[in-house]
């Protein structure tokens, strides 16, 4: 997964606003906080940032 580092600094979680990080093994973007925690999906290098697409925290991809 190839993510550009200063998009990164820029992107947010669309549900809560908190910064996202990186989790190369499952090609995801993960909400850091605590009370959110949604994973969204990398597809193709291209971040999916839609709540509707988001993994819940505990649920298998």
């Amino acid at each position: 997964m190839q993510l550009d580092p200063r998009l990164l600094e820029i992107l947010a979680c669309p549900q809560c606003h908190a910064e996202l990080r990186v989790d190369g093994d499952a090609a995801e973007l993960v909400c850091t906080s605590d009370t959110c925690g949604l994973a969204y999906p990398v597809r193709d290098d291209i971040p999916v940032l839609l709540i509707d697409e988001a993994r819940r925290p505990g649920t298998a991809r």
